[in-house]
């Protein structure tokens, strides 16, 4: 990964987070699991893209 990268991983993670709040809403509105279960997915997913920044800027 170069810094071109990171910067990719930058802006797509509001994007990203957005998607997955909006997924695990829908699980919740849809009779799935409730929100209240699913919320750490959200956590999930911003250490996933974190580490990509880390890594990325670590390569760089």
């Amino acid at each position: 990964m170069n810094g071109y990268n990171v910067s990719l991983l930058r802006a797509i993670r509001g994007p990203v987070l957005l998607v997955t709040l909006g997924a695990l809403f829908l699980i919740d509105h849809s009779g799935g699991m409730g929100f209240g279960r699913t919320w750490p997915v959200l956590l999930i997913v911003l250490g996933i893209l974190r580490l990509g920044e880390y890594m990325g800027a670590k390569s760089a």
